[in-house]
């Protein structure tokens, strides 16, 4: 299907986290507009999950207005709580208040090739700044955002190991800001410890917010606890070409969709459906400090 065959009668919503630095609900609404300019003959519009003005069931109703289809995407790269339940419910919701709209829920940005060749890309670049040193002696730090929900966090173990499989680095670990172990601060002692003289630090973020000024602080910390250490900080990635990819792909695969999403057949959404005391906490929390 070609992605700009999609005429006016449907309404693509992009469904962002949400954060409490404006800045950071700002670089959505302008990850949206460039967008825009790349499918003028789309309908774009955006929401949010949580603080922001527009969240997501004013949203899913505005889209829903003069529309036939509305096709709700979530720029989210992690499966946790949210992708699991708190999308669905707010979609399944809107159905019921609009019977006459078709509402299609796509696949959350996900953490796969294009990610990880997002992520190689950026940490070769950090090397490079390093004026490109061993990469036996220099270790590789993936900073994601922390849940409690084991697969998302195994979704950034799976990043890190293929990372190790194509680079030559001994050491490719994973940390996390929030919610879940290990902290920065412990993988920069252990990789310390095992003799790296180089260390890069990159982010599995879309956007700023308060646990990127929190990364960059701490860095900051390190470096002057390890005054022998090179650190590289990466940057977060939202508007690099390939997240826009990713996101034309799920537009133009919308209607081929033909099985379940990974959260319709998590246990705790199937329990919610029979259980309407579920206990969205469970196993489905995370970081809200963004």
């Amino acid at each position: 299907m070609n992605t700009d065959s999609i005429d006016m009668n449907t309404t693509i919503l992009l469904i962002g986290h949400g954060s409490r630095k404006t800045a950071g609900n700002e670089e959505i609404l302008r990850f949206a507009g460039t967008w825009r300019t790349h499918h003028p003959g789309w309908r774009i519009e955006v929401c949010f999950i949580e603080h922001a003005d527009m969240l997501m069931h004013e949203g899913l109703d505005r889209a829903a207005a003069n529309s036939k289809q509305v096709i709700a995407v979530p720029l989210i790269i992690n499966a946790a709580g949210h992708v699991k339940m708190d999308i669905p419910e707010a979609v399944d919701a809107a159905r019921a208040r609009h019977p006459g709209v078709e509402f299609v829920r796509v696949p959350h940005l996900g953490m796969g090739r294009e990610i990880h060749d997002i992520l190689r890309q950026r940490i070769e670049r950090l090397l490079r700044d390093l004026a490109v040193p061993d990469p036996r002696t220099t270790g590789i730090i993936l900073l994601g955002r922390g849940s409690s929900d084991a697969g998302a966090n195994g979704e950034i173990a799976r990043m890190a190991r293929w990372l190790f499989e194509g680079m030559q680095h001994d050491l490719v670990d994973i940390a996390f800001t929030g919610i879940t172990l290990p902290r920065l601060e412990t993988v920069v002692q252990r990789q310390v410890k095992l003799g790296m003289t180089q260390i890069v630090i990159q982010p599995v973020y879309l956007f700023t917010g308060v646990l990127i000024e929190r990364i960059g602080q701490q860095t900051a910390r390190l470096r002057q606890s390890y005054p022998h250490i090179a650190f590289a900080l990466g940057g977060y990635f939202g508007f690099d070409e390939g997240i826009y990819a990713i996101a034309d792909a799920r537009v133009r695969d919308h209607g081929k969709l033909t099985g379940m999403l990974e959260c319709d057949g998590c246990k705790y959404r199937l329990a919610a459906a029979h259980n309407h005391h579920h206990d969205h906490n469970h196993a489905h929390d995370h970081a809200h400090s963004n």
